[in-house]
């Protein structure tokens, strides 16, 4: 559920990536790790609301969001409350949503180069320890590049499949898959080709 920049004029908008990317970082650990009565739970949801808000969005693209992450919403739901009372498994949904959907408005307001060029500023000064922040910002672009065609092999296959009349089901993974990698390869022969190691 990797949201795309959407053009505006807000203050979330013309915020600096970075700072943004702080204030996500800041943000996902201050939910995570408080301790959450009912009140704080109330007041996570609504300070994602209020960001929304901030963004200059209409309420249709939270419930968007919201929409979006409705499978990882029922597989934590599902699954915490086989060990965790009803209480804990709601408070931990909450907190990871409201961090999914925090991440989602950083991608909604931000462009992904400057997204991008502020994470491998922030990875520069851990070059001592072996981070390439150059390579990891190349990775990370060529995955959210790889999104959208991923998507339209996924279309593709379904199509033809839709057009020769078989069913549409699970087996539709596996063209899918072997399409990805020939892409990846390519891809890959394509960096190599322009020295990329």
């Amino acid at each position: 559920m990797i949201a795309l920049y959407l053009p505006g004029t807000s203050l979330l908008h013309r915020a600096r990536a970075g700072v943004k990317l702080l204030g996500l970082v800041v943000l996902a650990l201050l939910i995570s790790l408080w301790p959450h009565t009912a009140i704080t739970v109330a007041f996570t949801g609504a300070l994602v609301v209020g960001l929304y808000a901030l963004a200059l969005f209409p309420p249709g693209m939270l419930l968007r969001q919201l929409w979006l992450a409705k499978w990882i919403t029922v597989l934590m739901v599902a699954t915490q409350l086989i060990f965790l009372t009803p209480w804990d498994a709601m408070v931990n949904t909450v907190r990871v949503v409201a961090i999914v959907l925090l991440a989602g408005l950083l991608t909604l307001t931000t462009r992904s180069e400057e997204l991008l060029s502020a994470l491998e500023a922030a990875l520069r000064p851990l070059a001592f320890l072996g981070v390439d922040a150059r390579r990891v910002g190349l990775t990370l672009s060529l995955t959210l590049a790889m999104l959208p065609v991923v998507a339209d092999l996924a279309r593709r296959v379904r199509e033809a499949q839709q057009a020769r009349g078989v069913r549409i089901g699970y087996r539709a993974v596996v063209p899918i898959l072997v399409l990805a990698l020939r892409h990846a390869d390519d891809v890959a022969d394509a960096l190599s080709a322009r020295g990329a190691d």
